[in-house]
């Protein structure tokens, strides 16, 4: 069954790693990669990735993307949302704080940051303009 609007944002509000998915080069399927995200009921989706990052080419490429979230308990359920981008920025300590700060407690947030500052490279703030939504929940009434 179909999640109501409050019902798929609620959901991909949650901290579920995301499936990222874009377009890729002329004879490869759609590159998909597991992805920590940032959402918040009726905004923006955002991500940070490598500014160099092969999926941040495709995006810059594509101009849009889609993500997607899933559980398999208690029951199944999955948010998929597609749209464009809407900003691409550098990324901040300050932004992977707050994205790590969503999967890690605080202590382990800042030693990953810390972590990806020394060894990741720079990042950029990918934001995107929830567009088109698709959802279920098989177990619903």
């Amino acid at each position: 069954m179909a999640l109501s609007r409050e019902e798929r944002e609620q959901f991909l509000a949650e901290p579920h790693v995301g499936a990222l998915s874009v377009v890729a080069e002329e004879g490869r399927a759609p590159l998909t990669v597991p992805i920590w995200y940032h959402y918040e009921p009726g905004g923006e989706l955002w991500i940070l990735t490598g500014r160099d990052s092969r999926k941040a080419r495709l995006i810059d490429v594509a101009g849009r993307f889609t993500m997607m979230a899933d559980r398999v308990a208690p029951t199944v359920r999955y948010v998929s949302v597609e749209g464009p981008v809407t900003a691409v920025d550098p990324g901040t300590r300050e932004d992977h704080l707050t994205l790590a700060s969503r999967y890690l407690p605080r202590e382990k947030a800042e030693a990953f940051v810390d972590f990806a500052e020394r060894e990741l490279g720079p990042q950029v703030l990918i934001r995107m303009r929830p567009q088109h939504w698709v959802s279920a929940d098989m177990g619903a009434a």
